[in-house]
């Protein structure tokens, strides 16, 4: 029998094989299927692709089964056949390896570095039906690799460690910042994996050699524990549909010896790496004998603390208004108000900069600008936002829809805005894009509104998306939307409850044309500790309030409402629209501090004779009273 992995490992240096991915990618097998699935469906493909590793100096295979979970699987409904596949992986590469060399079970990240609906109880599920699998076919290893966090990887070690005592290698897949996504340093994961079970520690994938070592040296070394490195063959280019990959074998070989002196132990490759990096690899460490291990943990934990940001750091601070109430604020003390005032369909500013003056001069206390609304191709109201700031001292209030980034854009985007001196957000999901201007446009929805609102507040710890610290934090003050028009309001409040848990700082309601509806709202939410933006937009005509109660989502009119605006048009319906406002306001400001105008079809004066009366009725001194 072969000796302990553990102990081999101690001793001397192991070559790993590559990429099976990518290599079967290559060899003309399409992406979007499950090569997983060729455990059963084309062995002799698998048993060859072994082979090559082997024969290019290998001593250890991973299995083919990366993927070869329950939730993964679903996907091309093999769910079914999850024990089938990775017991047929652990076969094919048995016998391709024969007695002499190692075979470890290859268990990939389900999350993969997406924060995916799915629960801990599930992940446990899932990885234990694999894992169970793959040992019941007498594997030397379990090899969990491509992790981002390090709270996954801990599911998948216990999993592991429910079963059995049989080495378990634990990989990170981080960029050269060197933290988990979940925050922690690879000091720290790896004291926390060490603690728990794990024998072999180390990286793979999303980052070449370099990337990959210049972690590697902010660990404390040597170490106690032996490391594995398969890093992919440099950046990936994406030409003609197909994803290239640029570092040479040659590089490879150079790169090994590097990784020995830095205490790895086992050394592959992971996307982009073939027979010949291995090979490479292989001339390259042959004969080479490693450093000693250290005799007992050596593992920094060092924290990184982030730098608080000062008011007059950089001439800016945490935003353009660190020294003025902010929304939440003002509306613990008074009536407040917020107007809508969407940005242009074309680039002609001229209509919308005039209202947003109108609107400053009325005494609204923000300006709020939707995030192309209802998937309407609409300018920039990032771009808008720093110009009404600028120009009429007006706080903008910025919509950023889950619809149209993905995590990075979106994280780029906050940046921005914490940059600009944007302070004040309200997270929305946003409408599908297919019933939009450009219905052929993505939906990218990375994030739920739950998990967009608390990401951003991590941004105030100084932490990024990505788990990695920031030289400051921002300041950003989150709202939340609330549809209340909707049949059953408790449960809607209880959804509510749920962003507030995730970190809102203040709630913006749909419009709601029923005063009955609105002291509704105020009892089924009294016990909530953050304050509530009544929605009112005024009707502009009797077509606009047929419209909205019957084609757009969240919105519904009481029949009174709809019988008054019948028929009427232009300035009469717009005064309608006024009056019937004003009769909702009498009953929100009973209730509320909060209000929050929408402007329809840019018809700014509406909203600015709207604001007036707010402070009319207040008896608060502000400017005179705007009318139409």
């Amino acid at each position: 029998m072969k000796p302990d992995l553990r102990t081999v490992l101690n001793r001397e240096i192991i070559v790993g094989d590559g990429a099976m991915g990518t290599f079967l990618s290559q060899l003309g097998f399409p992406v979007n299927t499950s090569y997983e699935e060729l455990n059963i469906t084309s062995p002799g493909v698998i048993s060859d692709v072994h082979g090559q590793y082997l024969n290019a100096g290998a001593r250890l295979l991973e299995t083919n089964t990366f993927s070869a979970n329950d939730y993964k699987l679903a996907r091309f409904g093999l769910e079914s056949k999850v024990e089938e596949i990775n017991r047929a992986g652990v076969r094919i590469a048995r016998a391709a390896a024969g007695p002499e060399h190692y075979v470890v079970g290859a268990v990939g990240s389900i999350c993969g570095g997406k924060r995916l609906s799915i629960s801990k109880l599930e992940l446990s599920r899932n990885y234990e039906q694999q894992i169970d699998a793959l040992l019941s076919e007498g594997v030397d290893g379990i090899l969990c690799e491509t992790f981002y966090s390090l709270d996954e990887m801990r599911i998948a070690l216990h999993s592991v460690r429910k079963y059995s005592d049989i080495p378990v290698i634990c990989q990170f897949a981080v960029d050269q910042i060197g933290r988990t996504q979940d925050g922690f340093l690879m000091a720290q994961a790896f004291s926390t994996l060490r603690s728990e079970g794990a024998d072999i520690l180390g990286f793979n994938c999303h980052s070449g050699p370099q990337g990959i070592m210049s972690v590697m040296e902010q660990l404390d070394g040597p170490l106690s524990v032996p490391l594995s490195v398969y890093p992919n063959a440099g950046l990936a280019d994406y030409v003609d549909g197909h994803y290239v990959y640029g570092a040479s074998p040659e590089y490879f070989g150079e790169c090994a010896t590097s990784f020995v002196d830095l205490g790895t132990r086992l050394i592959g490759g992971c996307c982009g790496t073939t027979p010949d990096h291995i090979a490479a690899i292989s001339k390259a460490l042959n004969n080479l004998k490693p450093p000693p291990l250290a005799p007992k943990e050596t593992f920094s934990t060092e924290v990184i603390h982030v730098v608080e940001q000062t008011a007059d750091e950089g001439g800016r601070g945490n935003g353009r208004h660190t020294s003025e109430p902010n929304i939440v604020d003002l509306v613990k003390e008074r009536h407040t108000v917020i107007v809508e005032l969407d940005p242009p369909r074309d680039l002609d500013i001229t209509r919308f900069m005039q209202g947003a003056h109108a609107l400053k001069k009325a005494g609204a206390d923000a300006l709020t600008l939707a995030d192309n609304s209802l998937a309407v191709t609409r300018m920039s109201n990032m771009a808008l936002g720093h110009l009404v700031s600028i120009e009429t001292g007006l706080r903008p209030l910025i919509h950023i829809a889950c619809r149209d980034r993905n995590l990075i854009g979106t994280q780029s985007h906050m940046m921005g805005f914490d940059a600009l001196g944007i302070d004040h957000v309200l997270a929305v999901t946003g409408d599908p894009a297919r019933f939009g201007d450009l219905p052929g446009a993505s939906s990218v929805y990375d994030m739920t509104s739950f998990e967009i609102i608390r990401m951003i507040k991590q941004l105030n710890d100084g932490v990024a998306f990505s788990g990695k610290p920031l030289k400051q934090k921002a300041n950003f003050v989150v709202g939340a939307a609330f549809n209340p028009n909707v049949k059953h309001l408790g449960k809607a409040v209880q959804r509510l409850e749920k962003k507030i848990a995730s970190g809102a700082d203040y709630i913006m309601t749909q419009p709601v044309y029923d005063p009955e509806l609105i002291t509704a709202i105020a009892e089924q939410t009294r016990h909530l500790e953050i304050p509530i933006f009544i929605g009112i937009m005024p009707l502009a005509s009797g077509r606009n309030a047929e419209y909205l109660h019957n084609e757009v989502p969240g919105i519904q009119l009481s029949d009174e409402v709809r019988a008054r605006m019948s028929g009427l048009e232009g300035p009469e319906g717009r005064a309608m629209g006024v009056s019937i406002a004003k009769e909702l306001l009498d009953t929100a400001m009973e209730h509320f501090n909060g209000i929050y105008f929408m402007t329809p079809f840019m018809f700014y004066e509406m909203t600015a004779e709207l604001t007036s009366y707010v402070w009319q009725k207040s008896g608060r001194a502000q400017a005179p009273l705007f009318r139409l």
